[in-house]
């Protein structure tokens, strides 16, 4: 959806030259050939995104949150503050419901303790009870949220992705980012155009709020001072912290190492777009990071002629990081 209601957005005047970008990377939970979890992978890739300057982001949808139990993202907590010692991330807050349920603000109340006893900053994940209904419905359950918790990550999120998303008319979008301890909102409705509206009005309303971009189809959006919060870095974040760097130098090299990453984006999350994980995960494997690209055995698979082209696009993505 296109907003008809914002006046047109002069882009250069939105361009954020040599700021330094925050990034936040969905971390993939890997399966083994024989579909169990590794958590011995899991824990490695935790390590190797904090050690690259970028905070890790557990139970999200690339950790298949929608599909696992709290014992399993309990698990994923504890791993990754062990692994961490007192390093910062964040973690999804995901009540899995169906489509008519009420809202169920105790189960989130659950998971805000569980992400809190890790020493974790939750993001609120989209669900039935909280979506349906007008924005204004929507608003006054993410109030009684954030009543609960000291500071946390709001979330719009496509239908794309999974059906009870929502992504949010800009004037209620304002409003949101107006919640004292509502931190930042990742943004996943895949538009640029929606996400130049929002970046608008967070300069206006409230300049310290992140932006979190989660459109893996157009990740550039950094240049316009969107920081991020992405599924597609998971398959290589070194990279894309050189990206970042490159960037806050001003060094020409972020174009080319974008459009590299960009590549892999748009081959990653084409149609199924949940699909995605089981790319990342084969990128990771070819990368020799995991010994199996197995997905959640719930989740849609990509076809296995798929593995050359991600190759091809790694190559391309070494290919810069080397220039």
């Amino acid at each position: 959806m296109i907003s008809a209601s914002v006046a047109p957005i002069d882009l250069a005047t939105l361009v954020r030259p040599r700021r330094t970008i925050r990034g936040m990377s969905a971390i993939l939970l890997p399966f083994t050939a024989d579909r169990q979890i590794d958590w011995d992978a899991f824990a490695a890739h935790v390590a190797r995104t904090a050690a690259c300057g970028i905070t890790p982001a557990v139970n999200m949808d690339t950790g298949y949150v929608q599909l696992i139990d709290d014992a399993t993202r309990r698990q994923a907590l504890q791993i990754t503050r062990d692994t961490l010692g007192s390093g910062e991330f964040v973690a999804g807050a995901c009540v899995v419901d169906a489509k008519g349920d009420v809202f169920d603000e105790a189960a989130y109340g659950r998971q805000f303790e569980m992400i809190a006893a890790a020493g974790g900053l939750p993001v609120i994940f989209p669900s039935w009870g909280l979506t349906t209904g007008s924005d204004t419905d929507f608003l006054d359950r993410y109030r009684r949220l954030a009543s609960r918790v000291d500071q946390f990550i709001g979330f719009e999120l496509s239908t794309a992705f999974v059906p009870s998303g929502r992504v949010l008319a800009i004037d209620a979008y304002e409003q949101l980012i107006q919640i004292p301890n509502c931190i930042g909102a990742k943004h996943s409705s895949l538009s640029r155009q929606l996400e130049w509206e929002r970046l608008v009005v967070r300069n206006r309303v409230r300049p310290e709020f992140h932006v979190f971009t989660g459109n893996d189809l157009a990740i550039d959006m950094v240049r316009y001072g969107s920081d991020w919060l992405l599924g597609l870095s998971t398959a290589y974040p070194e990279a894309f912290a050189q990206r970042d760097r490159w960037w806050a130098a001003g060094d020409n090299r972020f174009d080319e190492l974008d459009d590299a990453l960009q590549a892999l984006g748009d081959f990653a999350f084409r149609p199924p777009v949940p699909a995605y994980k089981h790319t990342m995960a084969m990128a990771l494997r070819l990368r020799g990071l995991l010994a199996s690209d197995e997905p959640h055995p719930d989740s849609p698979r990509r076809p296995a002629s798929d593995r050359e082209i991600v190759t091809t696009i790694l190559a391309r993505i070494d290919a810069v990081l080397h220039m």
